[in-house]
């Protein structure tokens, strides 16, 4: 009998460790924040890590060594001192690329529409046939943006269906009356992340991060000139992409993760292509042209 306990102990206990699909770190600061006791802010933190972490939101195995690095740091800005928050979340999460220590960051977005309830000791529900809460839709929303954007890296468009489950959350927590789920909650917010990752205009988009990432970044450690080629060869879908149009939140976010390992690529690029590289990136990204003029330089 004893024997037969233990077997379950560690069945459960290993059912439990394949759950978990990601590697979040959370960090709460509450520097606008006149309390003594930041308790509340202390079990916040770890029911937020509990979740995201205790959760199974990919639909394979993941082994311990593969769960997906990401960062949740939550800026709180005010605190009604009972179970009101409203505050700033940063966002961000990394992939490895193959035979190398690098990791190359996937997503690096500031969410500015926070706010939420939550008391000391409060149990986070979610499901994802209703809403729960601001907070629990929160954090699965971006859980499933992580898990879709890593899936995209190592199978194209192999995070459709996380991408589609990001909707869901944004069509259920509608009805919560909070900001960032609506088209009109401004450009760049939860509504337009995951229209454009669900919608056929950024497909070519989608599809430049597998093929970036899986013929491009995974061969730079063995060879280093035959992935920057690889990925010369791509740029020009970058031209192809639309930021004009109302929402255009997917580019944005790509460029704002991409641009400064764009530019480390190309720094030691041959002439043509630094040159042409130079070329598409700055009217692909107006916004860090001047970052890009760096590879003008011999």
């Amino acid at each position: 009998m004893k024997v037969f306990s233990l077997y379950i102990f560690f069945t459960l206990l290993s059912i439990g460790a394949l759950a978990q699909d990601l590697n979040a770190r959370i960090q709460i600061l509450s520097p606008k924040i006149q309390t003594a006791n930041k308790r509340t802010f202390q079990a916040l933190e770890t029911a937020m890590k509990d979740f995201l972490n205790g959760r199974k939101w990919s639909a394979d195995n993941i082994l311990p060594q593969e769960r997906i690095d990401c960062n949740f740091i939550l800026n709180i800005t005010s605190w009604d001192g009972s179970s009101a928050f409203t505050g700033e979340l940063q966002v961000q999460s990394s992939r490895p690329v193959y035979n190398s220590t690098y990791t190359s960051t996937l997503l690096n977005t500031l969410d500015k529409d926070i706010d939420f309830t939550y008391t000391e000791g409060q149990t986070i529900d979610y499901t994802d046939q209703n809403f729960q809460s601001n907070l629990s839709s929160i954090m699965a929303f971006y859980a499933y943006i992580i898990v879709g954007l890593d899936y995209d890296t190592f199978s194209k468009y192999g995070g459709s269906p996380y991408f589609l489950s990001a909707q869901n959350v944004v069509n259920n927590a509608q009805t919560g009356g909070s900001k960032g789920w609506k088209a009109f909650d401004g450009t760049v917010n939860r509504y337009w992340l995951s229209e454009n990752l669900n919608n056929k205009l950024y497909s070519s988009l989608r599809g430049f991060m597998y093929d970036y990432h899986r013929n491009g970044l995974d061969l730079m450690a063995e060879n280093p000139g035959k992935g920057r080629k690889v990925i010369a060869s791509l740029l020009p879908t970058l031209s192809q992409v639309d930021r004009q149009r109302l929402g255009a939140t997917f580019p944005l976010i790509f460029f704002t993760a991409k641009c400064d390992e764009l530019i480390s690529i190309f720094t030691k690029a041959d002439v043509p292509d630094r040159l042409q590289a130079l070329d598409i990136l700055s009217k692909a990204d107006p916004a860090n042209g001047l970052k890009y003029q760096t590879l003008q330089k011999n």
